[in-house]
């Protein structure tokens, strides 16, 4: 999927590759060979696409962020909420709320693969871990987490948590899930490789929406009742810091860099951008109506927030922090996740 980038500067690094190997093989004498071999590509990278649920229309669509044009509508389950992506990018997890199920998207060929998977009751939040192969799936009706094997789209676990789970989020290092437990002003935070709860962390009122730095080393929450953000040192699980925002916090999505957090406000139709270096709010974005679990891309020049109210999404360009585009989809846009672009491997010559 996506197109193409010439060729140019920020290739220099392959280039140099190319050239080297190939004066060490034109020494051999095998130059032919190796021109025959190394036929530089014509794009470095795809372009990703941002995958939107629409609740209200039990369908997901789907965006080319290049052109920021819906190039696919997909059919899922009954109110879909929150949706992930592989690291591979293959495939897309989405939480159908309505009908207790978790659909998947195979992204090349944008069509629904297999039969739905069966969880808990009113499946809200969902997030897979950096090996892509569990995704943990918040269960708000149930009180727990489904842990699916994407080797096989079954559920192998089911980890008791806190009341209403809505977000979920892993870390970087795939060690810990932490659960946002909206009805009980907790966070539970979930061995992946053991499925246990080993800490249960009190946060604000309502908490909604979990991102986790890089680093692995912090854990934003949202707390939609409290109107603030806390924040948790993953190492002793203790909360380090408390950051007012807009009304209703529910989504939110840290910047590859670590530098920038992007809370969306669902009640005063804002984004905050909170500094993570001092953990004040920097700037403040409006959106469109009731903006929700907003993503960005991998290159963390974009965020992507569904507007529920609106049918539509804003993209937010980070570096002027403004609104660049505002794209239609379907009815009630709730959650949205993007691929990461492939990046083509560098061929081995036998020297």
């Amino acid at each position: 999927m996506g197109g193409t980038k010439q060729t140019d500067d920020t290739d220099s690094g392959f280039s140099r590759e190319i050239i080297l190997r190939l004066q060490r093989v034109v020494a051999a004498g095998s130059f032919c060979l190796a021109v025959a071999l190394y036929q530089i590509p014509s794009g470095a990278e795809a372009v990703p696409f941002a995958y939107v649920t629409n609740a209200g229309s039990g369908n997901v669509s789907v965006i080319d962020t290049a052109t920021n044009v819906v190039t696919a509508t997909i059919p899922v389950g009954l109110t879909p909420e929150q949706i992930a992506i592989t690291p591979n990018g293959t495939l897309a997890y989405v939480a159908n709320s309505g009908s207790n199920s978790v659909s998947v998207i195979a992204t090349a060929s944008n069509t629904v693969a297999g039969s739905p998977i069966s969880v808990g009751v009113a499946p809200v939040g969902i997030a897979i871990t950096p090996s892509g192969a569990l995704a943990f799936v918040a269960n708000s009706g149930s009180n727990s987490v489904s842990v699916i094997a994407t080797a096989s789209n079954t559920v192998t676990a089911t980890v008791p948590v806190g009341s209403g789970p809505a977000g979920i989020g892993i870390t970087p290092n795939g060690a810990l899930a932490y659960v946002a437990n909206s009805g009980s002003t907790t966070v539970s935070v979930i061995i992946t490789t053991t499925k246990t709860v080993v800490a249960t962390i009190p946060v604000g009122s309502g908490p909604t929406g979990v991102a986790i730095t890089p680093d692995s080393a912090l854990a934003y929450v949202t707390n939609f009742v409290s109107d603030t953000v806390s924040v948790i040192a993953t190492a002793g699980n203790t909360v380090i810091a408390t950051i007012p925002v807009g009304s209703g916090p529910a989504g939110i999505a840290i910047t590859p860099d670590g530098t920038f957090a992007y809370v969306a406000n669902f009640v005063s139709n804002t984004i905050s951008v909170i500094a993570t270096a001092g953990n004040t709010v920097i700037a403040t974005i409006p959106v469109g109506e009731r903006p929700g679990f907003l993503s960005r891309t991998a290159d963390g020049g974009s965020v992507y927030v569904p507007n529920q109210n609106s049918n539509g999404v804003s993209v937010i360009a980070t570096t002027s922090n403004t609104v660049i585009a505002t794209v239609p989809v379907g009815a009630n846009p709730t959650g949205v996740a993007i691929t990461t672009p492939a990046i083509p491997s560098i061929p081995t010559l036998s020297e």
